[in-house]
């Protein structure tokens, strides 16, 4: 199959996997942590509530799967799971919510959840129906170079090159920059705590802390900092299975289904330990150079992102036995707000009864930065 994009009907772009020859695993057993992640954490939807969603294309025919255990020839069987998702509740005496990341290794959170059961459907078959600028979410496929995600010299040397020309590939993006990735559940050492999914819906980042993001990064450069915000940019997690995905999947929100009112802006605070470690880190890889200063202090309240109030209306979905090469893109934040596409995804790990008992999930999630030097709105 050729790499090069393919144009489906009214525009919907499909990325075939891009295969290339197999990095061998490093002698690693200790998966490396960025102290810098804690900056963070079909069937057919019903039309979207927001403007964007007349956008959206009519059925076009269903895709073959084309990665290896997920294969499928004719007709796919969509595998619909009904579950329990942990909104955001507000609290009882109406005090403001805050998320605490207590140590490099495990957050605690001062309000408490609401058990919402929830339909989470399964896009198997139907995978470019769905896309970053309508729904908030896209399925693309890519065969990594980096197949242990053991090293994290191994992460940024190989893995970080390859999503960022595959990021410019799928969006048309002009810069790409990442700044952290986390990697989740798999073989740790004594140093690191486990950092298993997270089961609770919320966007990794408010508008607010959007903006903040990029000012933490571009601190010391004001005339870049002035061009860029000045562009349309984005943040967009790069979510992949190290190994195929049965338990704990991640399901994403359909934009248009959740309107702002659900949207509850949560503040970070960070203890000093962790500060420290994010003001004197290394400078983060980027493709524009030293552009990034992370030495500059940090308030370390200057985190927000969003929790999300429950809400029948919500549509979720999610890939039924998500391969190693099948990539998720989620958007958290797009400065776009002329009403013609989605702005953010609400995303959240879930419980799938029929796969409790299987492996321990392991992931990869990279946070991008996405500007487009050519989109001034």
């Amino acid at each position: 199959m050729s790499a090069e994009t393919t144009l489906l009907p009214r525009g919907l772009v499909f990325i075939p996997p891009l295969h290339s020859y197999t990095t061998p695993c490093p002698p690693v057993v200790a998966r490396a942590r960025d102290i810098r992640s804690f900056l963070h954490l079909h069937r057919f939807p019903k039309a979207s509530k927001m403007s964007y969603a007349s956008s959206q294309a009519p059925h076009t025919p269903k895709l073959s799967g084309t990665h290896g255990p997920t294969e499928q020839s004719e007709e796919v069987k969509p595998h619909d799971v009904t579950t329990i998702l942990n909104y955001f509740k507000d609290n009882d005496d109406d005090s403001a919510a805050i998320q605490r990341t207590v140590d490099s290794g495990a957050e605690t959170y001062a309000s408490k959840f609401e058990p919402q059961k929830s339909v989470i459907h399964d896009i198997r078959g139907n995978e470019s129906q769905y896309t970053l600028d309508v729904q908030g979410f896209q399925i693309v496929g890519h065969d990594s170079k980096e197949k242990c995600f053991l090293d994290d010299e191994h992460v940024r040397n190989i893995y970080y090159p390859e999503t960022e020309e595959l990021l410019k590939k799928v969006t048309g993006a002009s810069k790409v920059f990442i700044f952290n990735h986390t990697i989740r559940g798999g073989p740790l050492s004594k140093a690191h705590r486990h950092r298993g999914p997270v089961h609770r819906v919320h966007i990794d980042v408010s508008y607010v802390g959007a903006h903040r993001r990029v000012s933490h990064y571009f601190r010391d450069n004001e005339a870049r900092l002035a061009a860029l915000l000045k562009g349309r940019y984005q943040i967009i997690n790069v979510w992949r299975p190290i190994k195929n995905i049965l338990k704990d999947p991640l399901c994403v929100a359909d934009a248009g289904s959740v309107p702002e009112s659900d949207l509850v802006p949560i503040k970070l605070l960070f203890p000093p330990d962790v500060v420290t470690a994010m003001t004197t880190s290394e400078p983060i890889h980027s493709v524009m150079g030293a552009a990034a200063n992370p030495k500059h202090k940090v308030d370390s309240t200057d985190g927000e992102t969003f929790s999300v109030r429950a809400n029948p209306g919500h549509m979720w979905y999610y890939l039924y036995r998500q391969a190693t090469d099948e990539v998720l893109l989620i958007k958290c934040f797009d400065s776009k707000t002329d009403g013609s596409v989605a702005r953010r995804a609400p995303h959240t790990a879930f419980v799938n009864k029929e796969h409790e008992d299987e492996p321990e999930r392991e992931s990869i999630e990279l946070r991008t930065l996405v500007f487009y030097s050519d989109d001034t709105e």
